[in-house]
């Protein structure tokens, strides 16, 4: 799932990181917007905000809604620039430190988010922005630009694009491609609004403490990942013994 890309990536790596990291997102959406009634995991309506702000000529407003777009944006950046460096130094690491990072921010946040819905609610979402510009840029790149996970709109737009051209494209190729690419997107989505359901009923007992699932479920995928490619690692040597 972390490990494969290019030509050795299948449609079923693509649908494993998208069920997984879509669950997170729209865990972290809800909980986010419950604790400090912030979008905290795309940056398309904050942009909005900051030319009303600043038509407004409230200029500290704007700019805490400029820092909420430029976190998302320093997330990305780091990201990427983890996997190239990981990549050049520690190969079989590159895709899952973005993932380790992403997962020890939330855990994090859900130890000291109570302290900081108090004292600066911004600074969360700055952190809740962050770790999703983190792992849009890590499974932007990983799947080639076929899966993102943090927002719907494009996904939507894409579906409906997709569902329509069923009704033109008859030759077999053509129609399983675009099947393929509907299940993907039926996936992200599904998986964005369950987690989304999961995040909004166990905010209401657990408040942020809710985001070590979102942790944990990360954390345990990478567990998966690296014990299933030891696994195969040792049926290969076996048979080259």
């Amino acid at each position: 799932m972390f490990r494969h890309q290019g030509k050795t990536r299948t449609l079923k790596h693509n649908l494993s990181i998208a069920s997984l990291l879509s669950f997170v997102a729209g865990l972290v959406n809800v909980a986010g917007f419950l604790a400090v009634q912030r979008l905290t995991t795309n940056v398309t309506g904050h942009f909005a905000y900051l030319i009303d702000e600043v038509f407004r000529l409230q200029f500290y407003k704007g700019l805490i809604y400029f820092l909420y777009i430029f976190f998302f944006f320093l997330g990305s950046f780091v990201s990427n620039f983890m996997i190239e460096w990981f990549s050049r130094h520690r190969k079989g690491s590159a895709f899952t430190m973005p993932i380790v990072l992403e997962s020890a921010i939330l855990f994090s946040l859900a130890v000291f988010g109570s302290w900081l819905i108090t004292e600066n609610p911004n600074l969360l979402a700055f952190c809740l922005l962050f770790a999703m510009g983190l792992q849009n840029s890590l499974v932007t790149k990983i799947s080639n630009a076929t899966v993102r996970t943090t927002h719907l709109t494009g996904l939507f737009t894409d579906l409906g694009i997709e569902l329509s051209q069923l009704f033109f494209y008859a030759e077999p190729e053509q129609s399983q491609k675009l099947k393929s690419s509907i299940k993907l997107r039926l996936t992200i989505i599904s998986s964005f609004f369950l987690g989304g359901i999961i995040g909004g009923v166990f905010y209401s007992s657990m408040l942020l403490n809710t985001l070590t699932i979102a942790a944990v479920a990360l954390l345990l995928a990478l567990a998966y990942d690296s014990l299933k490619f030891r696994i195969i690692l040792f049926k290969r040597r076996r048979r080259n013994s």
